[in-house]
């Protein structure tokens, strides 16, 4: 009996001494923490002004793919709203319009974060202001420049857009500016300039000087080589990927990649179909046009090919745009229910360019874009709500916190950290 005694003390000792096991985090728990943990930016989300109003706006959870619900669920901290303008004639009466557009989208943006929910969101001009608005619970607002052709051939409303809160622009569009030749190029061989005009290299100096960022992703090849030899300050490619993987001219090429990583700027790896997988692309798109039209027809709203864009008027593309996530909803509720429809191009598709381009130039020089309700969007980064996958799928794959705090943003600010101090000297 007094063995037995002692045995089971002994067994309690030990029993009582023992540490419970941790539970073991799962795959899924880990990316949710890294997801809460870092700032999440997204370098391009397009905006239509019909969506700033003090009746239809981002505080409502409506069909665009951003909005202020939308970046609450998925846990987008920061959405970087577009001031973009399509390509028109180099004439100053197309200029004076353009210049009207460009306007209405700074006011409509400036209205959001001042008026409309200036509780919810806060427009941020530098990295501080970025860090201190999400420490707040707030999400962030940034401007970007899509085609500086509003301009005209004032380059002293490049410094009127930086006081507006602009800080990337880009030189042209689909379409040469007055400024640059465009990418769009390559499928004709003309150009104007073989890269930038005369005016287009006295507008780099002048972002230098007032420090916004250069984005290379819709100029030229030429013109970007151009701008990597005059910039004195990294610059950035806001929307694109890795022509590697994925052929297509708003793509950059290895040898551009590595002008990137030289120049210490950052490419923002975009979640645009066409610019990721070509092939699954096509086969997705062909399969969805004949879906799109009919769906259109069905709710009276004129449907156009990406190849009919540079054709359209800006009033055309505007009501395309406000239309466009509506039909293509429809339409991807009518493809899940076909078993025999093409797949999509995914997170995974997305990632791969990520994987491809940390690869060769390093994990400090790529970034993450998803061109938002400007055709961008893939299955499972449908909108902002699902903008966890993209953190999950990097997790998948090996990437630390560290690694994915830097593709998530860090890179992006750390640029525009640079890019605003050079500035201070050039002044």
């Amino acid at each position: 009996m007094k063995y037995l005694y002692l045995i089971c003390s002994v067994l309690l000792f030990i029993s009582c001494g023992e540490k419970k096991p941790e539970k073991t985090e799962t795959m899924e728990e880990m990316a949710q923490r890294i997801h809460d943990s870092v700032i999440t930016i997204d370098t391009h989300d397009d905006i239509n002004v019909a969506n700033f109003t003090d009746s239809i706006n981002y505080t409502q959870n409506l069909k665009t793919q951003v909005n202020l619900p939308k970046m609450k669920e998925g846990g987008l901290d920061v959405a970087w709203f577009i001031v973009y303008t399509g390509q028109d004639t180099l004439t100053a009466e197309g200029y004076a319009k353009a210049s009207e557009n460009a306007m209405a989208k700074f006011q409509a943006i400036h209205k959001l974060c001042e008026e409309i929910a200036p509780d919810q969101i806060g427009l941020a001009l530098t990295s501080d202001d970025v860090r201190k608005i999400a420490a707040s619970g707030k999400k962030v607002a940034m401007i970007g420049v899509e085609n500086a052709y509003p301009i005209g051939e004032d380059l002293s409303k490049i410094e009127e857009y930086q006081k507006l809160g602009a800080r990337y622009m880009s030189l042209a569009h689909n379409g040469h500016s007055q400024f640059s030749d465009s990418n769009t190029g390559e499928q004709d061989s003309v150009w104007l300039y073989h890269g930038l005009s005369d005016l287009g290299k006295q507008a780099i100096a002048e972002m230098n000087r007032v420090g916004i960022m250069v984005d290379v992703s819709h100029p030229s090849k030429e013109a970007m080589v151009q701008m990597i030899e005059l910039s004195k300050a990294p610059i950035i490619a806001s929307h694109s990927s890795a022509r590697a993987l994925c052929n297509h001219s708003r793509n950059l090429d290895d040898e551009q990649l590595l002008m990137m990583k030289k120049n210490g700027g950052v490419v923002q790896t975009v979640a645009f179909g066409s610019y990721l997988n070509t092939e699954k692309n096509d086969a997705r798109s062909a399969y969805l046009q004949e879906i799109n039209k009919k769906v259109a027809d069905s709710l009276g709203i004129e449907w156009y090919e990406r190849s009919q864009f540079r054709t359209l008027t800006p009033e055309q593309r505007e009501t395309f745009f406000a239309n466009y996530q509506k039909v293509m909803g429809i339409s991807e509720e009518l493809a899940k229910k076909d078993p025999n429809a093409p797949s999509a191009v995914n997170v995974s598709d997305f990632v791969d360019h990520i994987d491809y381009m940390v690869k060769l130039i390093g994990i400090d020089h790529v970034g993450i874009s998803s061109d938002f309700d400007g055709g961008g969007g893939i299955e499972g980064w449908s909108d902002a709500s699902e903008t966890f996958n993209v953190t999950l799928e990097l997790v998948k794959r090996g990437y630390t916190e560290e690694d994915i705090a830097k593709l998530w943003g860090g890179n992006l600010l750390r640029v525009l950290d640079e890019v605003q101090a050079i500035a201070k000297t050039l002044n």
